[in-house]
């Protein structure tokens, strides 16, 4: 596995000059890519699909895309684990919508960081544990007063927290991509995630919500 820089601006742009070169079809730069990456990446999709099987097929399906869209890549725009972090987050939200009305169907072969990924067949299969539609109420009841809770935090709480759960970042990244002190980032992720357990809590919804660094 390649020696990845712990600065966190240095890192970025390592990632950015791997994009880069995956848009030019580099597949040494993918590879390394990947193996950078796909830690971080299958914990936000894991975040997202619990079932770890099907996650690390929405996994696949995630490097396929960013191998076929790496060009569409904007320095200026976004950090590169931003960007990476938002092609996951968006593909496994939209497997969970796709397994919701698409019937069962088979993958005849899988990528796993070797071969050409514009050839695989990345079929999606359903779960034997689809959940049924008693257990989606309760689910859409669940993010219905998680999205109610957040909105009683700070703004700062709120993009601080959706920052660390749904783009999955660490709290370095947090406050790198705020511009502001990593201790006051890690006291607005305390305090909200606090408030936020104890909203919940109030409803009678078990979040299981923990942020790591």
């Amino acid at each position: 596995m390649p020696q990845t820089s712990t600065d966190p601006t240095a890192r970025a742009e390592e990632l950015a000059a791997l994009l880069s070169r995956v848009a030019l079809r580099d597949r040494r730069a993918f590879q390394d890519l990947y193996e950078r990456s796909s830690p971080h990446l299958f914990a936000v999709v894991l975040r997202i699909q619990r079932n770890r099987a099907l996650a690390e097929d929405v996994l696949q399906e995630v490097y396929v895309n960013i191998w076929r869209s790496a060009s569409s890549y904007d320095t200026h725009r976004s950090q590169a684990m931003t960007w990476l972090t938002s092609v996951a987050r968006n593909r496994a939200i939209d497997s969970l919508r796709r397994r919701q009305t698409e019937p069962d169907t088979v993958s005849s072969q899988t990528w796993h960081g070797d071969g050409d990924p514009d050839n695989d067949d990345m079929l999606e299969r359903m779960p034997s544990d689809m959940p049924g539609p008693e257990q989606l109420l309760v689910q859409a009841a669940q993010a219905q007063s998680i999205q109610g809770c957040m909105g009683q935090l700070s703004a700062e709480q709120q993009q601080s927290l959706a920052l660390a759960f749904y783009q999955g970042l660490s709290h370095a990244e947090v406050a790198d991509h705020l511009s502001q002190p990593l201790g006051t980032v890690k006291s607005w992720l305390r305090r909200g995630l606090q408030a936020l357990k104890g909203c919940l809590d109030k409803l009678g919804v078990r979040s299981g919500a923990t942020v790591e660094g």
